[in-house]
């Protein structure tokens, strides 16, 4: 059984102070504990706000490394690469932010690189952080052809490329993604969302469990951790 808790809030900006203050808390205790911290983020839109208020915390950010929990490919420069957006907030507080993909165009070749830059990190993260899309998809894993790669990887495995099918509309590309192994390594896992028809979508795929026709409730079905799920309307 999945133990999820939601978190509610009023508004998007009274999310945004919570999560950012939960964030900054994991990276701190990380940074006590380990000496350095290690984040998975998302890219999309909802993050943006939390990301601002999260970069303006007092910790040592030079001891921070954050990498994209999926990356679409194309080039680092193009508005839909999410290391540009994730560099854009971090870089100039002194974070690390690692690209995870180079000019590779086959998508299996890309996760393969990937999963090789990856593992010259120290593993597992301190944080991985999802989103869902309105289509039950988390990072990258998407309904399509290359579901099972990114979902039955093996453990040591920790980056996959995808082609999702279809292709969304709001980013018609390829992708590499963390797969479910790694994304479930993490020492803690959160999940945020926006709006009552991703929280009845949610709520139903972590009922459905292995079930469930959504990526994100697969996902999750494997997980042996507390999730804590943030939520306004």
């Amino acid at each position: 059984m999945i133990e999820a808790e939601f978190w509610d809030y009023d508004s998007a900006e009274e999310m945004a102070s919570a999560v950012a203050g939960d964030v900054g808390f994991i990276i701190e205790s990380a940074l006590d504990a380990r000496g350095n911290a290690m984040l998975a983020l998302p890219g999309g839109t909802t993050p943006g706000p939390i990301y601002s208020k999260l970069v303006k915390a007092d910790l040592n950010w030079k001891k921070v490394t954050i990498i994209p929990g999926d990356e679409r490919l194309v080039p680092m420069d193009n508005e839909l690469s999410n290391v540009r957006a994730l560099a854009k907030v971090f870089l100039p507080a002194g974070a690390r932010v690692i690209p995870v993909t180079g000019d590779i165009k086959d998508h299996k070749l890309a996760g393969n690189s990937a999963d090789a830059r990856l593992q010259d990190l120290p593993w597992p993260p301190d944080l991985v952080w999802l989103g869902m899309g309105e289509d039950g998809h988390t990072a990258s894993i998407f309904a399509g052809p290359d579901l099972p790669d990114a979902l039955d990887a093996p453990k040591a495995r920790r980056m996959v490329g995808v082609m999702p099918d279809p292709l969304p509309t709001e980013a018609p590309v390829a992708r590499v993604t963390l797969t479910r192994a790694a994304i479930l390594s993490a020492r803690t896992l959160l999940i945020v969302i926006k709006g009552q028809q991703k929280r009845d979508m949610l709520e139903q795929a972590i009922e459905d469990g292995q079930s469930s026709k959504l990526p994100i409730g697969r996902v999750l079905a494997e997980c042996d951790q507390p999730i804590d799920i943030h939520w306004c309307p």
